[in-house]
């Protein structure tokens, strides 16, 4: 937001260009390492987009100049643009460099698409109010493949060939892990957006932060009250076999048990399978509630074929949006969902006490009230978990500013900057809502939200505070050297 005026970003980012784009969003796009594909499936939509040309957002200043007066009335003087100022006062700045390692391509096409959407408007905002200490910031994107070893690959070519300052974006936890120890070699601050419990767990390094999303554990350790409590305790779970998919194995377990419940049968699948009839008969029949998370290009297949086998004598069933995110859910053979609850890190669509943030939020990134494209309606979002790119970027813009970051050597302080954050209030920075951050563990709390599909729309009913999952630390990054 500028001066309270959304932006219209949808499918926008600028080409890349050096001082002279002070005003502008700035993005790179590079391809230039080769993709492992591990198995891992590729997607046709991820591969059409990494190769699609992108449109100028804003060619000049005039443009923001003129994007930010529609509706806002003309600009009173320079004085009211003290972002313009410190533009104009650094013409010669060097931009801050920030490597989006995007899962442009493999399983994880459909959210890096929309990661990249979200960061390219996030940067044009911050552009748009002044930057970064008064330099533009430039976001270096490259494709991991959503590919634990590719992604290494991507965060050595941030630091030693397009001399990023920082590395941001990652949202799979099995590229998080693969990633990290790089990160920590070459002493790169990595902020992820992963929701796994990998960063909060100690198992990764202080370069590697998680400060715009919550985690499972969190997630979880939140929700199961309102399971156990709404829809029953015997709990059959499905979910992808790695890392994610592990961690709900191991945390919704133990905190469905901690509320009288049981899990009594775990189902893991490979996130590269494309039916799912085989498994389903597996789910013993005193089962009451179905616990499903599923990711990967087949997402709809597994809700589709869930559907097909249970037809109309289905138990209870609670879903992580996961399942579904990028898919419609009034897609033919979803009608069976009529009734179900499903977790939502962000309600895909607007609800009736909608804030002033998230309506300012979607202005930006241009998603309409049901979570689609304003330009395409049947291009469904990653709604649930894309604001944790804008709420890091947020976060990384505050943490260079409190560290007066001025480049590499600066790294340190930005990481201690972070950690003494605390409080982030809902916000236009934070549209998702209030959050808690964890400087020890270097982990984010925030609301979850709890919604049941009702007239084929997704109706929050129920929000847990913040404090509903919180848990004991299990690190203290803050001791450990730089």
């Amino acid at each position: 937001m500028v001066a309270g005026i959304a932006l219209d970003l949808s499918d926008a980012c600028g080409a890349a260009a050096g001082p002279e784009s002070a005003g502008q969003i700035v993005c790179t796009h590079t391809n230039s390492l080769p993709i492992h594909g591990d198995g891992l499936a590729m997607s046709k939509r991820g591969t059409e987009m990494a190769h699609k040309p992108r449109k100028p957002l804003l060619d000049t200043r005039r443009g923001v100049l003129q994007k930010m007066a529609v509706g806002a009335g003309a600009l009173a003087g320079a004085s009211a643009m003290p972002g313009l100022m410190r533009y104009a006062q650094a013409q010669s700045s060097e931009p801050i460099k920030i490597g989006f390692q995007c899962h442009k391509t493999g399983i994880g096409a459909a959210y890096g698409r929309w990661y990249e959407r979200t960061s390219d408007a996030a940067v044009a905002r911050i552009n748009a109010m002044g930057g970064i200490n008064g330099r533009p910031v430039e976001l270096v994107i490259e494709d991991d493949g959503t590919d634990p070893k590719r992604g290494a690959e991507v965060l050595e070519k941030f630091a030693k060939q397009s001399n990023c300052d920082v590395a941001f974006g990652t949202l799979f936890s099995h590229v998080v892990i693969g990633s990290a120890p790089t990160a920590g070699e070459l002493k790169l601050p990595y902020f992820v957006v992963s929701e796994g419990h990998h960063v909060a767990s100690g198992m990764l390094n202080r370069y590697t932060l998680q400060p715009g999303i919550s985690d499972v554990k969190s997630q979880v350790i939140a929700m199961a009250p309102f399971v156990a409590d709404n829809l029953g305790k015997k709990v059959t779970m499905i979910y992808p076999d790695f890392a994610f998919g592990h961690d709900h194995r191991d945390y919704f377990s133990a905190a469905i048990k901690e509320q009288g419940g049981e899990v009594i049968e775990f189902i893991a699948i490979p996130p590269t399978e494309t039916s799912f009839t085989k498994y389903f008969p597996k789910i013993p029949r005193d089962t009451e509630v179905i616990y499903h998370v599923m990711v990967g290009p087949a997402v709809l297949t597994f809700v589709k074929e869930m559907g097909e086998f249970f037809g109309s004598s289905k138990p209870e069933i609670f879903g992580f949006i996961d399942s579904l995110e990028a898919v419609d859910i009034n897609s033919p053979g979803l009608e069976f969902l009529e009734g179900t609850y499903f977790w939502e890190g962000n309600p895909r669509y607007a609800q009736t006490d909608q804030t002033s943030f998230d309506k300012n939020y979607r202005e930006a990134v241009g998603v309409n009230d049901q979570g689609a494209s304003v330009s395409d309606p049947s291009d469904i979002s990653t709604y649930a978990h894309m604001f944790g790119c804008w709420e890091t970027l947020n976060v990384i813009k505050k943490g260079m500013e409190a560290a007066d970051y001025k480049g590499p050597d600066d790294r340190p302080a930005l990481i201690e900057a972070v950690e003494a954050m605390t409080d982030m209030p809902a916000s236009d920075d934070h549209p998702q809502g209030t959050k808690e951050f964890n400087g020890k563990t270097h982990q984010a709390f925030g609301h979850q939200y709890i919604s049941q599909v009702k007239d084929k729309k997704l109706n929050v009913v129920h929000t847990t505070p913040i404090e509903a999952g919180y848990y004991p630390d299990e690190v203290d990054y803050t001791t450990q050297p730089f």
